[in-house]
Parts: structure tokens; C-alpha cells; sequence
């Protein structure tokens, strides 16, 4: 299906959790001298405009990074995270977002690599106009990023971390997440994989986490953040979680001190609250 444009969605409490987590797993890849690559699955247009287009039309982001943009109390961790949010906008306005290759792309040094994923054919072109000066260090293919991946692992580098973050639209992609990261480990099993997920009133989440909770990895750590209590009718997302597998063992302690804050800053109503939980194999 080709109908989602995450431009709908930049910048809202998702992209919050997703992008901080990122940053976390991007920083402890850093402290060593060697190289890594950045591969993601399906890696949207890179940039967004909060102030038009798609983005204004439901302006989600006011229910995300804008609740942070002005704050002066942030956690260490946060306050790296909208620092790379302010340095894509001009004067302090927040008019732009980027995306989770973009992120990366202000983290990865000079001997580090992206390598990105995207098949919608609109948001697969800007994508390239977007990375077009970094292109020496990225590699873009508008390709389904679920296959793709398999001629990537394991990476040279033998360090990678990989960013799975379909839009489960099509309800097919749960189970596709579990084979891809069944298949990956297979191929490389140090690599460190993030996997996004949407809170819904959908049972195929719960199996989807289950079956990802039994892979043969090192240990696994899971977190969500749910922003306002399920809707009566099950209808739209009240939250979002990552699945991080082969997380580093600094994660856990990070997410205990900053998940409290963004509760308290993105919850929408009483039902806000976290979770976190992790194991070691």
C-alpha cells in the first residue's frame, strides 16, 4: 500500500519517542572509532514542512515537538534532540522536521554510511534531492526496504544499526517485521535493530511484540509512551512504542529518567503513562 505519507504525522509524539530513541542508539554507536552503517527500511521524504502542505492539515506536531520547542527545563537528552530539530529552522521558528534519515545524518562521521529505503514514488525523489550533497556517505533505493535489507547483512563495518519503521497500514506488516528481524539475525546477529510501532486497538500489535520478545537475539528493550487513553470506539492511535533489539546497556537508565518528563509534557489526558521493560538473554 502507497497511500501513507508520514508528512501527515512529522513531528507529533511519535516521531518524538522515535527520534530521541534514534539519537540514543546513534551516540553509543559513536563511542567507538569504528565504523558504522545507518540503514532504514523505509526512510519517508527526509524533511517536512510543519507549516504546510500535509503536516498543517492536522498539525500533529503541536501535539509533539512543539510542546518542547520553547521549554527551558529539558533533560540533557532531550535537549540534544530539539537542538537538531532547531538547527534545520531558521531563526528560531519551527517550521521544519526531519525525518529519522536526517537525524542519522547529523550523527554519522565521516567514515560512517546511510543507507536508506523508500518505495512511495513521491517521497522517493525528494528523498534524493534532500541527501543530494551527502551522497558520497548515502545510498538511497526507492525499493521495499522489508526485502532490501537482506543484500545489506551483515555490513562491512560488521556495526550497524537498522531503523524498521513501516506504517502498518496494511496490517501484513506486523508479521513482516518479525521476519525481517527472524531473517536479519540470521545474518547478523550484534547488529543493534530499532523497531517503531503505532499503539492501537489492533491485536496484531500484541502478537507482533510476543514474537519479537522470543528472537534469538542477546536482549531486547521495550518502551512506549502512550499520550491519552484508547478511544471507546478503537478508532486512531493513542501512543507509540520501539523495540529495540541488542540495545545498549546505557539505554534502560536514559529512558527511566526522561520517559516521566514526556508524560508530563505530551499526555493528552489522564490515561498518559509509559512503559519499560527489558531482558537479557
Amino acid at each position: 500500500m502507497l497511500s501513507y505519507r508520514h508528512a501527515f504525522h512529522a513531528g507529533n509524539h511519535a516521531d518524538v519517542l522515535k527520534h530521541l530513541v534514534e539519537l540514543q542508539l546513534l551516540d553509543y554507536l559513536n563511542q567507538k572509532d569504528k565504523p558504522y552503517w545507518y540503514i532504514d527500511t523505509h526512510a519517508g521524504a527526509g524533511v517536512y514542512a510543519l507549516t504546510e502542505g500535509f503536516a498543517a492539515k492536522n498539525a500533529e506536531y503541536e501535539s509533539g515537538i512543539a510542546r518542547l520547542w520553547s521549554r527551558t527545563d529539558l533533560p540533557p537528552a532531550l535537549a540534544e534532540y530539539v537542538e537538531v530539530v532547531r538547527k534545520l529552522n531558521d531563526h528560531g521558528k519551527l517550521r521544519l522536521y526531519p525525518g529519522s534519515p536526517w537525524f542519522a545524518l547529523q550523527r554519522i562521521r565521516e567514515q560512517d554510511r546511510l543507507r536508506l529505503y523508500e518505495l512511495h514514488p513521491t517521497d522517493a525523489p525528494i528523498l534524493f534531492d534532500n541527501f543530494a550533497e551527502q551522497l558520497k556517505q548515502t545510498m538511497i533505493y526507492p525499493e521495499d526496504g522489508f526485502n532490501g535489507i537482506k543484500a545489506l547483512l551483515p555490513p562491512p563495518t560488521r556495526r550497524a544499526l537498522t531503523l524498521i519503521d513501516p506504517p502498518y497500514e496494511d496490517k501484513r506488516d506486523y508479521q513482516h517485521v518479525v521476519t525481517a528481524m527472524q531473517e536479519s539475525l540470521k545474518r547478523f546477529a550484534t547488529g543493534v535493530y530499532a523497531i517503531w510501532y503505532p499503539m492501537l486497538s489492533r491485536p496484531e500489535i500484541r502478537t507482533m511484540l510476543d514474537k519479537l520478545k522470543k528472537l534469538p537475539a542477546k536482549g531486547w528493550l521495550h518502551v512506549n509512551l502512550q499520550v491519552q487513553s484508547p478511544s471507546p470506539d478503537g478508532f486512531g492511535m493513542h501512543g507509540s512504542g520501539m523495540f529495540v533489539v541488542n540495545p545498549p546497556w546505557t539505554l534502560h537508565d536514559t529512558l527511566a529518567q526522561l520517559m516521566p518528563y514526556l508524560v508530563k509534557q505530551l499526555g493528552q489526558d489522564a490515561g498518559a503513562r509509559f512503559t519499560l521493560e527489558q531482558h537479557s538473554a
